[in-house]
């Protein structure tokens, strides 16, 4: 048990039995009454975000959650297989938990998995990751000063958009966040 005086922000807390992390938190004291704090949590399970304000001092519930940075080792059809690089001990998280993350996972590739008494909750990408482009159409001769840009399919079967002068086998660096490309890798 915490006080809301103690969030902080990733924190995650378990309310009405469901598991909600802290996104964003602010204390505050307005002119008549007492101080509130209020924040913004989204539910780690729906991924959904509510503003939610709450009394200061009040009791709140936190989850035990246990982050750990595992290796992903490989998708065997009906999940994705990690594994502890301390223990070697392997763990099966299911296609709708891993999500967009399936995007950017290479094999032998560390992601951060959090776990809630055995229960796999979410996984963490690293911010950015280095991947070959295996697929693109070149780009047209006289284009290359306008910006623009044109689809590649990475090696993980991904597709986003590339500035027109990225040609197929070049590795490039990619934002997990939102799919955006952030520049070519030097060898």
């Amino acid at each position: 048990m915490a006080t809301t005086n103690d969030l902080k922000n990733g924190m995650v807390l378990n309310l009405d039995g469901q598991l909600w992390q802290v996104i964003w938190f602010q204390h505050h004291k307005p002119g008549k009454g007492g101080a509130v704090v209020r924040s913004k949590l989204k539910s780690v399970e729906s991924g959904k975000t509510v503003d939610r304000t709450f009394n200061a001092d009040v009791k709140v519930d936190v989850a035990n959650v246990d982050k750990r940075t595992m290796q992903y080792l490989y998708n065997d059809g009906t999940s994705y297989v990690f594994m502890d690089t301390g223990t070697y001990e392997q763990l099966e998280v299911p296609p709708d938990v891993v999500g967009e993350a399936s995007n950017f996972l290479l094999e032998n590739q560390e992601a951060i998995i959090a776990t809630n008494d055995g229960r796999v909750l979410y996984i963490e990408m690293p911010a950015s990751v280095e991947l070959v482009v295996q697929h693109t159409d070149p780009g047209l001769q006289g284009d290359r000063s306008t910006g623009g840009t044109k689809p590649a399919t990475l090696e993980t079967g991904h597709e986003i958009s590339v500035p027109l002068f990225i040609t197929t086998g070049e590795k490039i660096k990619v934002d997990t966040r939102d799919s955006s490309y952030l520049g070519r890798v030097k060898a």
